[in-house]
């Protein structure tokens, strides 16, 4: 066991970089690829990516940089990927990932797919059936019904797959779980989760009048191939190449974009699983109106029955304009976090950022000097090099990654499943989950279901 364990973050430490979420995610990503080792050859995975314009692009240089050989490249616009393309000139091009995986099938061992929410899923279908290992940026998939299949179909193909939640590799997310684990803030009872991040951006009501407006298709870009299985609507530069995020056909605008990131502590700490019941405050949002948009603002309560050994947990999302209510006895010269959440327990509180429990510390202050240092849990997590060489070394070694679909699937599921109630403010709705659906609600039932255009399906 390591006995040199790295120090908590110190509350002063946290406070220095609030907003945490958003300015802590931007230093998260080099500190979770540190310390691979070369490959020899016969180590060396080929990987392709699909979808590297931006965030794919990214995983993909993870990956590289871990030394593994990029095969293949695709995404339908060639132009926004032009710098991507350019960094890997041994690898084949292409605009179909279908196409690639036909040529290439036998040169590919895993794939990224780093494509917006609506295509992830018959990506990812796709690839596993042919016996690819996956790599999945989050949302694992854009309604819960995909979710469902893909957690399938990776154990019917014994495939290797993680969801693109970096943080969940991170050292802080595994001290917060073995904090929740030996009792250091007692029975957590109320989690607060929030992200304020870029609040012009995922609603867009102020655009929805522009949706009559027509655009000529840039060159460079493969429409049809980028909408997928979505049913057609005609192109806008109001989502392609970006802020797709921001429009429900495509995204899942704030609770889409972070749930799985800020709330993937609490989820594993607490083996949160599925919730009973979920209910959507909105600001300024009719669904009839702007249901092709995302609200301005939500506040979404999810009750989340008790479990083994710890009791019922409420968990509130906020987001846009509403944040999270500073706790009573919080520090006065502290903010609550902007992008975070707050985990509420019966001896005291944890309070961390985004992406992985970052900057993590322990409320009150007393229970820094119980719980760290010497006196720190036992480590009972294995501590990885990263999100990406996690999954690389599982597919090398034949273990699950840590956040695999078995538990990025229904982690995913939060989010969807709050995207749902917004589309019903006010009313409790009753998740059964087993059955997977809404008790005695046919409407939202009904959304649990993605709507595929001719063409389309999920065929595993």
């Amino acid at each position: 066991m390591n006995t040199n364990r790295p120090s908590p973050i110190s509350r002063r430490q946290f406070i220095q970089h609030t907003g945490a979420g958003v300015a802590l995610f931007n230093i998260l990503p080099g500190s979770l690829s540190h310390g691979a080792e070369p490959l020899s050859p016969n180590g060396k995975i080929n990987v392709a990516g699909i979808g590297i314009g931006s965030r794919g692009g990214a995983d993909v240089s993870e990956i590289a940089g871990l030394g593994h050989n990029i095969v293949a490249l695709c995404d339908v616009d060639e132009n926004y990927a032009a710098k991507e393309f350019a960094k890997y000139p041994g690898a084949k091009r292409f605009k179909d990932y279908r196409v690639m995986l036909d040529k290439m099938g036998k040169e590919i061992d895993a794939v990224i797919i780093g494509t917006p929410d609506h295509t992830h899923a018959v990506i990812s279908m796709e690839a596993m059936r042919r016996g690819k290992h996956v790599y999945c940026e989050k949302p694992l998939a854009h309604s819960v019904e995909e979710v469902r299949k893909l957690m399938s179909a990776a154990h019917k193909y014994k495939v290797v797959t993680q969801l693109g939640n970096q943080g969940h590799s991170s050292t802080s997310i595994r001290r917060l779980c073995e904090w929740v684990w030996a009792g250091a803030i007692g029975q957590v009872h109320t989690i607060h989760a929030a992200c304020d991040a870029f609040k012009n951006v995922y609603s867009q009501i102020p655009n929805l009048q522009k949706l009559g407006e027509r655009h000529e298709v840039p060159k460079g870009l493969d429409y049809d191939l980028w909408l997928g299985p979505v049913p057609f609507r005609p192109y806008s530069p109001l989502w392609v190449p970006w802020n797709w995020r921001g429009w429900m056909p495509f995204g899942g605008g704030v609770i889409g974009d972070w749930l799985c990131h800020v709330v993937d502590p609490s989820f594993w700490a607490l083996d949160l699983g599925a919730p009973s019941s979920v209910m959507a405050e909105v600001s300024d949002y009719n669904p009839a109106q702007h249901g092709l948009t995302y609200p301005t603002a939500t506040k979404i309560t999810f009750e989340f029955p008790a479990k083994n050994a710890r009791g019922p947990v409420k968990m509130v999302w906020h987001d846009g304009s509403i944040s999270i209510p500073k706790p009573k006895d919080f520090p006065a010269d502290e903010k609550v976090p902007g992008t975070g959440a707050i985990l509420m327990g019966d001896k005291g509180m944890i309070v961390h950022g985004s992406h992985g429990g970052s900057g993590c510390h322990l409320l009150p202050e007393s229970l820094m000097d119980q719980h760290s240092g010497k006196n720190a849990p036992a480590e009972k997590i294995a501590r990885v090099k990263g999100h990406g060489w996690d999954w690389t070394e599982a597919i090398r070694t034949g273990r699950q990654a840590g956040s695999n679909f078995d538990y990025g699937g229904p982690l995913t599921q939060v989010a969807l499943l709050g995207l749902i109630a917004i589309r019903f403010p006010g009313q409790t709705l009753l998740w059964d989950d087993k059955a997977m659906r809404f008790t005695r609600h046919k409407e939202a039932t009904a959304l649990l279901r993605s709507e595929y255009r001719s063409g389309w399906s999920l065929r595993g």
